[in-house]
């Protein structure tokens, strides 16, 4: 017979597992520049963790159409994929936790507003795909601060949101794991902690998490037996 914790870890990608802040600031510029789409660092912070749908939308004023949408979101992306190439490593901490988070008996997710080319690109890149029950992109999903994301993931889980916690960086990730009725652990990856006060949990980077932040966010923890 066997215990297990009742917990479900949904990680967000981009800022979270792996810093690719700058190779897609720079893919936006350089596809939306050939558009004449104004876009800035300060544009870039904002709609960081925010699907391409919803970026454009923000950006044009306006629903693009579907020729338009998938001709600059998809040369974008392709650049994207084209540049991580051999560059990206998990950042501090992630491999320590992912194990960890594996040990405990803790089932977990990708949950990224990226396409799913990029999530698999991205986690083949580092070697961790093995870490991962289940793999949602929400590119095709009511884009963050909607909640979509993570409630797919934690249906595919099998998981309750009360009993997941979402790993996020972004302003929009985090709003979107407290929409969905779950705990919130963000990183000071590409914000302050001022713009992610909605989390349960701050910490500057995830090699710095307390070894007893589960039992932090989930004060009553369950327990289950599994025979």
């Amino acid at each position: 017979m066997e215990v297990r914790t009742l917990i479900a870890v949904i990680w967000d990608m981009d800022g979270v597992l792996v810093d690719t802040a700058e190779i897609h600031y720079e893919t936006w510029i350089e596809t939306l520049g050939e558009e004449g789409i104004p876009f800035d660092r300060e544009t870039f912070r904002r709609t960081f963790g925010m699907n391409n749908r919803k970026v454009l939308t923000l950006l044009l004023g306006r629903e693009p159409d579907e020729g338009e949408f998938r001709r600059i979101a998809g040369r974008k992306e392709a650049r994207f994929r084209e540049a991580v190439r051999g560059q990206v490593q998990p950042l501090p901490g992630v491999r320590a936790l992912l194990e960890q988070n594996r040990a405990r008996g803790f089932r977990q997710a990708v949950g990224s507003s990226a396409p799913m080319e990029n999530i698999e690109v991205l986690l083949e890149e580092m070697d961790i795909l093995k870490y991962f029950d289940v793999i949602v992109s929400g590119a095709n999903l009511p884009g963050k601060p909607d909640p979509a994301v993570f409630l797919e993931a934690a249906r595919r889980l099998d998981a309750s949101p009360e009993h997941c916690v979402v790993i996020e960086d972004s302003i929009a990730g985090v709003a979107g794991a407290k929409a969905a009725g779950m705990q919130c652990a963000a990183v000071l990856t590409t914000n302050p902690a001022e713009a992610l006060k909605q989390a349960d949990l701050i910490v500057e980077s995830l090699d710095k998490l307390p070894g007893d932040w589960v039992e932090v966010l989930f004060p009553g923890l369950e327990k289950v037996r599994e025979c």
